[in-house]
Order: structure tokens, then C-alpha cells, then sequence
């Protein structure tokens, strides 16, 4: 069996119109390209891409921040309560083949510094673009969330 291939969108907790879109669109994207998706199974842009994800018929997981696997929003398949508070954004991160960053604030940033810092493939939307440091190269931005995911697989080699 060939295991499947697992993509973290990540974002903000509140966000735009616009900003949702994007992130119900990767959802729908990753999920139409046959991988999990995982959020940090909140609000925001992380409920957007999942709701994107079940609707086009893919599966969610959600690494939550607090103890109870019902604090996650109502598009996830699977919860994993951290009690971890942002912290679970290392296991966001670590779980993982690839981060797609969609906006964003500073936990975003913090979720792509750990994604460079694990050597993960990285692709964003309208999110942080400068390289981080003078190891790391810029973060590729994409047009769209099918750009985006396209980059992802074949950065893996799943394309």
C-alpha cells in the first residue's frame, strides 16, 4: 500500500473574504489531488480549506491547540487534541510532506520558519515571501491554489 501524501495548509484564525476563498479552494485542490489535508483544525482559514477539502470529497486533519477534540471545526474527519497551545504548530508542520501558506500573520510565520527549518516543501499565497535568513531561499509564491498544490507534488515528486 502506498502510503498517501499529507500537505498542512496553513493561515489565520481570522481572516478576509479573500483570504477564505483562497484557503476553500487549496482545500478543494489537495483533496482533488488525493491528499490529506491538515490544519491546525481551527477557525478561519484552517475551517475554510477543510470545508473546501470535504466538499470535493477529500479527508481533514486537525492538530488542535486545546484538550478537547470537539474545539475543532465541524470539517474535520479526524482531531488530535495537544494541549499544546501554538506549540502544536511544530506538529502541524512535522506532520506534514508539504506546507502550502495561505496569508497570515505572525503563526503563520512561525509554521513556515519551522517548515524551512524541517526542510519541508513550501508554496504560498498571498502569505510571507522574503527568504528567512541567509539559508533559506524565498518561499515560491503561487497564483493560484492549483499552482500551488502543482508546485507542492512536484517538489515531492507526486506529479
Amino acid at each position: 500500500m502506498t502510503p498517501r501524501t499529507y500537505i498542512s495548509l496553513i493561515g489565520p484564525s481570522v481572516a478576509s473574504a479573500e483570504v477564505l476563498g483562497i484557503a476553500e479552494e487549496a482545500g478543494a485542490c489537495i483533496a482533488k489531488a488525493g491528499a490529506v489535508l491538515v490544519t491546525g483544525g481551527g477557525r478561519g482559514a484552517m475551517e475554510a480549506a477543510c470545508r473546501g477539502a470535504k466538499l470535493a470529497g477529500g479527508s481533514t486533519l486537525g492538530i488542535l491547540p486545546g484538550h478537547s477534540r470537539y474545539e475543532g471545526n465541524p470539517w474535520l474527519d479526524m482531531s488530535v487534541p495537544t494541549g499544546m497551545g501554538e506549540m502544536r504548530n511544530v506538529l502541524v508542520v512535522r506532520s506534514s510532506d508539504a506546507v502550502l501558506a495561505v496569508g497570515g500573520g505572525f503563526g503563520t510565520l512561525s509554521e513556515i520558519a519551522l517548515a524551512l527549518k524541517l526542510d519541508k516543501p513550501i508554496a504560498g499565497i498571498d502569505t510571507w515571501s522574503a527568504a528567512l535568513g541567509p539559508q533559506a531561499a524565498p518561499i515560491p509564491l503561487a497564483a493560484s491554489p492549483a499552482q500551488a498544490v502543482r508546485i507542492l507534488l512536484q517538489t515531492l515528486g507526486d506529479a
